[in-house]
């Protein structure tokens, strides 16, 4: 995401040259790319220029210290001023009624199901509600159908009256249900169209009138670009909704929608979705994308992820197992399955300064750890728990078992055995040194 805006903005600060000060003449150049490569990643002319305007006024006579560069002076600026235009700290959902009421509204295709079903997820996983899902689609029958298998594979129950016609009627009597069975949040997913018209508008508006929401979210497929921003402000101004979702991020290398709606409809993004699981959520934090922009990775949002997954008994056995150099393979294929529930490989990667460039143009599968999970596989588990055993006849049963030629067994158990012996050295000098960590995410410290 944003791969094309990252680039144009880094070519930008290229041209920033000089010593001592930051003039409007040396400015100037870098200023006007600024503003380009902000129309064409489709936000509006007039927001990309006072965005410019205001980096700018920032910049000019700004005194360079000896460690930063101009170039570095100007990257903090604009970062500062990105996570400001995308409303600056992160907005929390409201949850302190019960039940807490959520309306989701958006354009048919935008995602609003899907988000529904990961809505759900984040609630219960994350912070431990018992939400009921509401199937208010009354127009597509494929909708109820989605949002039950949503329901069923996250364990979440969802309230429908296939029959019934009425969508107020339908939200109702959920709200009923919810209350009766001591539902915590109900979230109701409405009908959308291919396009905004009065019929829509209207019906959602009477959804918000008879169940009062304590949040109304706006879902938004990002990858429309202006267009999405053009929809929020026409669904804002019927509904007045609390916060906007924006939906398929991983597929926007653009970036206008996230860049321009806050500043349009004065409303918080509240969440980012990417990809088709669901636990790819995630709270929208100003200042991280603007980092994530600017090609300086997201190091917070890994570590939380992270942090998510590793249990932290596990963490204090498995570091006692490295500073005592016994790791195994047991332990290693246990590790690539709590990295493969953090998300996306490719998008991970990306969150490490840096790397994301590097790897822009590089096809990261998510299945890239199954030739080295075919291989742990193929080992005995007296094997995989004595790594040492494993002689060159033991290797060519492994790679003849996993269908791997014997090269590729041969390179991964040397790449295992030169990692084994850096942990080893680095479990040792945290030993020596009890305040240092481990530069691995071993659970929350």
């Amino acid at each position: 995401m944003f791969d094309n805006l990252s680039e144009r903005l880094e070519s930008a600060f290229k041209q920033l040259k000089g010593e001592g000060r930051i003039s409007e003449i040396n400015v100037a150049s870098t200023i006007k790319e600024i503003r380009r490569a902000l129309v064409d990643a489709d936000v509006n002319f007039k927001i990309a220029k006072e965005f410019t305007d205001k980096v700018k006024e920032k910049a000019t006579g700004e005194k360079v210290i000896t460690a930063v560069s101009p170039g570095q002076l100007m990257v903090k600026i604009v970062k500062d001023e990105l996570a400001e235009l995308m409303g600056g700290t992160e907005s929390e959902i409201n949850l302190n009624n019960k039940p807490t009421i959520i309306l989701i509204a958006g354009l048919q295709g935008s995602g609003k199901t899907t988000f529904s079903g990961k809505l759900a997820n984040f609630l219960k996983s994350k912070k431990g509600r018992n939400p009921l899902l509401v199937a208010a689609d009354i127009y597509r029958p494929a909708a109820i159908d989605q949002l039950k298998v949503l329901g069923e594979q996250i364990k979440v129950p969802v309230y429908s009256e296939p029959e019934n016609k009425d969508a107020v009627a339908i939200a109702q009597n959920a709200i009923a249900e919810a209350k009766k069975n001591g539902n915590g949040v109900v979230i109701i997913d409405t009908a959308g169209r291919l396009a905004i018209d009065e019929v829509m508008m209207t019906e959602v508006a009477n959804v918000k009138a008879a169940v009062q929401p304590h949040e109304i979210l706006f879902v938004v497929d990002s990858m429309t670009g202006q267009d999405a921003v053009n929809t929020a402000k026409a669904f804002n101004d019927r509904l007045n909704f609390t916060g906007v979702v924006l939906t398929k991020l991983d597929g926007d290398t653009r970036g206008g929608a996230a860049l321009s709606i806050r500043y349009t409809v004065d409303k918080p993004i509240k969440f980012v979705s990417m990809g088709e699981k669901l636990d790819t959520l995630d709270v929208f934090y100003p200042e991280r994308m603007a980092q994530r922009i600017l090609g300086m990775g997201d190091i917070t949002t890994l570590v939380e992820r992270a942090q998510a997954q590793f249990d932290e008994a596990q963490a204090k056995k498995l570091e006692k197992k490295i500073r005592n150099n016994k790791f195994d393979f047991e332990d290693f294929k246990e590790q690539l399955g709590q990295i493969k529930k953090m998300g996306n490989i490719k998008d991970l990667l990306a969150m490490i300064p840096g790397v994301g460039k590097a790897i822009k143009d590089i096809d990261i599968s998510d299945d890239a750890f199954k030739g080295i999970e075919a291989i742990i596989n193929s080992m005995t588990p007296y094997e995989r728990q004595n790594p040492d055993v494993i002689d060159p006849n033991r290797r060519r049963r492994i790679a003849k078992g996993c269908g791997k030629d014997i090269s590729d067994v041969n390179a991964f158990m040397k790449q295992f055995e030169q990692m084994r012996q850096m942990m080893g050295q680095m479990g040792k000098m945290r030993g020596m040194m009890p305040g240092m960590g481990m530069g691995m995410p071993f659970g929350k410290r």
